[in-house]
Order: structure tokens, then sequence, then C-alpha cells
């Protein structure tokens, strides 16, 4: 796997290494050495799929919060997404940055997510699935997001005709610069 840091630290998009022949190719998604060899959280508690009939389709921006804080590699096994990622650690150098990768199954990339995070998508292509690797167990009573439109972040979403987004995701508070995070 090759390792390409991002913008915002601590974040990396990983690209698959793959050994191919005549049948097609063999290549490693998950590698709990190598992982831990550049420092990354390789701990693994539960894989996820998320489905998604339609393009335009809108998850996020999710996390959980201490003591249930999720690091979570993610990829895409069918079609395609615009991932989005923002950096909600206070102490950190990329503090409210974001950044947006495609991940699709077509490049097989992943990106890896670190514990602090928010983490949300758009699917480029209807009948999109996204496959996570993650950290810990979904605790409901830890779970929290901020707004995928949010002005605080200024996240640039691709332009589609019509977003499908749950009301959970529609109605997560605005994010306030200057007060202690509620998030955390």
């Amino acid at each position: 796997m090759i390792y390409h840091k991002t913008a915002l630290q601590g974040a990396y998009v990983i690209e698959l290494e793959p050994i191919a022949d005549e049948r097609g190719f063999f290549a490693r998604s998950w590698c709990k050495d190598e992982l831990e060899s550049h420092g990354l959280n390789a701990d693994l508690a539960q894989c996820s799929l998320s489905f998604n009939h339609k393009k335009g389709t809108l998850r996020g921006m999710h996390f959980q919060i201490p003591p249930y804080g999720e690091t979570k590699l993610v990829r895409v096994t069918k079609g395609a997404v615009f991932d989005v990622i923002i950096d909600l650690r206070p102490q950190s150098s990329t503090y409210m940055k974001w950044i947006g990768a495609e991940l699709s199954a077509e490049n097989r990339n992943m990106l890896y997510i670190p514990n602090g995070f928010a983490h949300g998508f758009q699917t480029l292509a209807d009948d999109t699935e996204v496959f996570y690797f993650i950290s810990q167990d979904f605790h409901p009573e830890a779970a929290r997001g901020v707004r995928w439109d949010d002005p605080a972040f200024k996240i640039i979403w691709p332009k589609v005709d019509h977003r499908v987004i749950s009301s959970k995701d529609k109605n997560w508070p605005m994010f306030v610069l200057g007060q202690t995070p509620w998030f955390m």
C-alpha cells in the first residue's frame, strides 16, 4: 500500500499496490503491521457497509465523542463518492480545515480518517457502496455531527441536480468558533 499524506494532520489517502497477471490482480487493503509502522491506529472493532441508491446522496458529517472516538479507513467497492473529512481537534495545526477526495471502485483508493475528525460523503453515482474499517464499536449515545453546509467550514461539494439527505444530517447544529466544543 502507498501512503499519501493529505493537507490535514494525520489523514492519508492510501493507494493499493496491485500485483497483476493474466488472471487479474491481488492487492492488500488492510495490514495491521504496515499501518502501525506509519504511526496509524490499526485497531479494528467493526466493518460496516453503506449502500446508497441515488447519485447525490449525502451522508455526514459524523463522528463519535470520547471515549468512543473512531478512526476509520474508508473505501468504495461500487460506484464513487466525494469523501470529505474535517479536522475537529482543537489542538491540531489543521483544526477546522477540510479536504475532499474522490474514492471509487475504479481508483480503489482509501481514506484514513483519524479520531477527532468528522466524516461524510456525497455519492457521484447511483448504487454506490462504501466499506468502512472502524476502530470502535458504534455507540449511539456518543454519535455526533456537524452540518454538511456549515459556513464555518466552507466545504465545496460537487454540484448535483438533487441531494438526498436524512433529516438528522440536515439538522445537526452549526459550529460556533470560540465556544467550548460541544461535541468533544
